[in-house]
């Protein structure tokens, strides 16, 4: 048959065609090949989904350069002073030479990438050079960010094809987006003031800093920043920043190992971290603690391991394993020195294969190792950047993905302002964005990314910090699909904390049902975009509730248009009628609305059912009730239990109210065992609710 991804022709299990395989090796083989073609496509696709930054056509401006046999000089991001800063001046000339002028022999990569190339320059960017050495531990990932390497690769047997240009990719709000620069670099006394490799002739580093400065606006643009913003502008990963001192992780044990686990599965699925210590009142930025760590300083993790001791070491460290976590400091050198820091006694006890394996070297070279304890103690924030796995072809959990684009705006007219700033505001909170979401299992694991718009390249005019931003989550009605416009039985099940950073994630657990994400600013009237991102085990349908109210057509002319709108939320059942020789039953309820009905959640082997369940009807005919039916669940035919009607009028109670259950038909007067508790809210004004 022939393969969609890459239409190649493949037999009837995918594999290529050879007598005498076997079945199994036939399968697998169908499976590998099956998922090259997947990832080939995926390749494909994303070139053509490509944004070009300043509508620089890399190929186009090569060719051109080639054939004038001239280096190219980029126009968007010129080798002057204003690509440089804004407002702090270097202290002396900035000279721009391209590689050639440094070395003889220059290169983009030398002997491979690796973590350990790249050293910090004079900028405040220790956050940039820490995500770079991330980066460079997966080679799956900075492949993407550094496109056909070799192609870009100076080649000393065809020194006319080189042509002074090169392009790298960003992950910028939601789209890959490639960047072309040329390689005139900025230097004092014939050496690279900025990132730069720790072999003289190795250009990656510096090359990709440019790139990213000219996304940013300026070089100065990149002093001072997140190393898990990079990360995501690297990978599209999802950021989630953990303060560990107000999670207390180095007092209690038990949070500290499942802080430990995660993060390893995190790094052995390819995610990235970086660490970092907060100053406090009483200590600057960039000073060194007792223990040789820096102050306000981002660290990049490149190793975590459990350390397995020998039989020697267990009197002496009571424990069979050791947690450890390998830092790099983006300087190149000042490292730890602690416990298992390069030159400490406790290496000395473990052998030298072992250390071999963990690739223990004992130079100031940065790099060092530390128990995941001492880490928990001496570092305060943690970024960690999780490249979640949608792929089918995986051994590993895949998670189904939603992204929506979105933005803050303001208006004066209230339905349709969308800028209502935080839960605090509670005459404006409903006037923000709002985005429905279905979790279909009985439970479900949801991971929620909000990022708001890089904010760099409006430092030139001083407002380059981010803005405070977090998001609601409220369990709505089963069937709601309209705005919400007052809070009155929907719950809020979870809040993400409010804080100025690009991202804000959250991880939470949630019940079968429907809800309502509400991304917000803290404070109301802030113009600006965003984009959300939703993970979830099975699919969401993750979407934007634009319309306030059912929509007038010519059919409303015909068929009527609703005149009342009704919330009812089912808070529970009881003393129904047992339905079993074990004494219970399986109840769910079934609201009934002219034409509509919505049904809940069976629950099991009670006569006392909590459902808070949750309904919202758009109501023509006013005069028709409500019903409300307690039904058992059997494998061949579900039995009435008992139902209650209401009027659901605007001047109707809104508080809880407990009805007693009735019979239908001839029988509708008839008590019957069982009542239920419901709250009701009707209003005539269709945006009320």
């Amino acid at each position: 048959m022939l393969c969609t991804a890459c239409s190649i022709s493949h037999d009837s299990v995918g594999s290529p065609r050879k007598r005498g395989c076997q079945a199994l090796l036939r399968v697998f083989s169908s499976a590998a090949v099956h998922y090259e073609c997947q990832q080939n496509q995926r390749q494909r696709d994303m070139s053509s989904s490509v944004q070009l930054f300043r509508d620089q056509k890399y190929q186009e401006l090569k060719g051109q350069c080639i054939d004038e046999r001239r280096l190219f000089e980029d126009p968007e991001f010129p080798a002057s002073d204003e690509s440089l800063f804004y407002t702090r001046a270097p202290p002396r000339k900035v000279e721009w030479k391209r590689p050639k002028e440094l070395c003889e022999d220059p290169h983009l990569f030398v002997n491979g990438i690796s973590s350990h190339d790249l050293h910090q320059g004079t900028l405040g960017n220790c956050w940039f050079v820490a995500a770079c050495s991330c980066l460079a531990l997966q080679e799956t990932l900075w492949q993407k960010v550094i496109p056909d390497f070799k192609e870009q690769e100076w080649d000393p047997k065809k020194p006319e094809k080189y042509a002074g240009i090169f392009r790298f990719r960003f992950w910028c709000f939601g789209e890959w987006t490639e960047v072309v620069v040329d390689d005139l670099l900025p230097t004092m006394d014939g050496k690279l003031i900025y990132c730069h490799s720790n072999v003289k002739n190795e250009f990656w580093s510096a090359l990709l800093e440019k790139a990213y400065a000219k996304l940013a606006g300026s070089y100065e643009a990149l002093d001072g920043g997140s190393a898990a913003d990079a990360i995501v502008d690297f990978t599209g990963a999802v950021a989630e920043s953990v303060d560990l001192i107000q999670g207390k992780y180095k007092d209690i044990i038990s949070e500290q190992m499942k802080l430990f686990e995660d993060l390893l599965k995190v790094h052995k699925r390819g995610g990235l971290i970086s660490c970092s210590i907060t100053a406090s009142s009483g200590s600057a930025n960039e000073t060194e603690t007792e223990m040789g760590l820096i102050i306000g300083h981002a660290y990049s993790v490149t190793a975590i391991r459990k350390l397995r001791l020998g039989e020697r070491l267990i009197l002496s460290f009571k424990a069979e394993k050791l947690f450890m976590i390998r830092l790099r400091n983006p300087w190149g050198k000042r490292e730890w020195n602690g416990a298992w820091s390069d030159n400490s006694e406790e290496w000395k006890k473990v052998n030298s294969s072992e250390r071999k394996r963990l690739g223990l070297t004992v130079e100031n070279d940065g790099e060092f190792w530390m128990t995941f304890e001492d880490w928990c103690k001496n570092f305060t924030d943690v970024d960690i950047c999780r490249i979640v796995n949608t792929s089918y072809f995986s051994i590993h959990k895949t998670w189904e993905k939603k992204m929506m684009h979105g933005a803050w705006t303001k208006n004066s007219e209230p339905l349709l302002n969308r800028s209502g700033g935080c839960f605090d505001n509670r005459e404006t909170f409903l006037q923000n964005p709002q985005y429905i979401f279905d979790v279909k299992k009985t439970e479900d694991k949801v991971l929620v990314s909000l990022q708001q718009e890089d904010r760099r390249r409006y430092k030139k005019e001083g407002k380059g910090e981010s803005i405070p931003i977090g998001f609601e989550i409220l369990k709505v009605e089963d069937n709601r699909s309209y705005r919400l416009h007052k809070l009155t039985v929907q719950e809020r099940v979870a809040t993400s904390m409010y804080i100025n950073t690009r991202t804000v994630f959250l991880k939470r657990v949630l019940k079968q049902g429907r809800y309502v994400l509400i991304p917000t600013t803290y404070h109301p009237g802030i113009i600006t975009k965003f984009i959300l991102r939703l993970f979830t085990d099975v699919p969401s349908k993750l979407r934007e509730l634009k319309a306030d109210k059912p929509k007038m057509t010519c059919w409303s002319l015909l068929c009527g248009y609703p005149r009342r709108v009704t919330q009812i939320k089912i808070r529970s059942a009881e003393g129904l009628q047992k339905q079993d020789r074990s004494g219970g039953a399986d109840p769910y309820v079934l609201i009934k609305c002219e034409n509509q009905q919505v049904r809940s959640a069976v629950q099991q082997d009670t006569t006392n059912a909590v459902f808070d369940t949750q309904v919202i009807f758009y109501r023509k005919n006013i005069d028709s009730p409500i019903v409300i039916q307690v039904w058992n669940s059997n494998v061949l035919c579900d039995q009435f239990l008992g139902q209650a009607l209401l009027a659901a009028s605007p001047g109707d109670p809104r508080e809880e109210q407990t009805l007693q259950l009735r019979g239908r038909g001839r029988r509708e007067a008839d008590e019957v065992p069982g009542r239920i508790t419901v709250k009701v809210f009707s209003s005539d004004d269709l945006v009320e609710l």
